[in-house]
C-alpha cells in the first residue's frame, strides 16, 4: 500500500501533530502470506495545519526495515510513541528543532 492510500491517524501532542499510518508490510515472494500482516508504519510530525509536502514543514519517520508488528493497532501505537519521542527530544536521530527554529 502506498503512503497516500494509508489510513492516517492524527494525534495532537505538545503543540504539534503526529500523523501516523500503519500498513501491511510487503513480504518476500518466498515467504508464505498470512492474512493480514505483518504491519509496519510511516509518519511525520508537524505544526497544526502545516503542509508536509513543503520541505522543512514536517519531520518524517518510519519503522526500521526489519521492524514488524502483529496488528495495525500495534504498529500505530509504536508510530505515535516514536512521534512523541521526536517532539520530546528523546529520539536518537530526529528532532522538531528545525520546525521551531525555522519558523514553520
Amino acid at each position: 500500500m502506498s503512503d497516500e492510500h494509508a489510513p492516517w491517524q492524527v494525534v495532537e501532542y505538545e503543540g504539534f501533530e503526529i500523523h501516523a499510518a500503519p500498513f501491511a508490510k510487503d513480504l518476500e515472494e518466498s515467504e508464505p502470506r498470512r492474512a493480514p500482516g505483518p504491519f509496519t508504519y510511516v509518519g511525520y510530525v508537524c505544526h497544526p495545519g502545516a503542509d508536509p509536502a513543503i520541505p522543512g514543514h514536517a519531520v518524517q519517520f518510519h519503522a526500521d526495515g526489519e521492524e514488524a508488528f502483529a496488528t495495525g493497532e500495534d504498529a500505530l501505537y509504536e508510530a505515535v510513541h516514536v512521534g512523541r519521542s521526536i517532539i520530546d527530544g528523546t529520539h536518537p536521530d530526529l528532532s522538531v528543532l528545525p520546525l521551531v527554529t525555522g519558523g514553520v
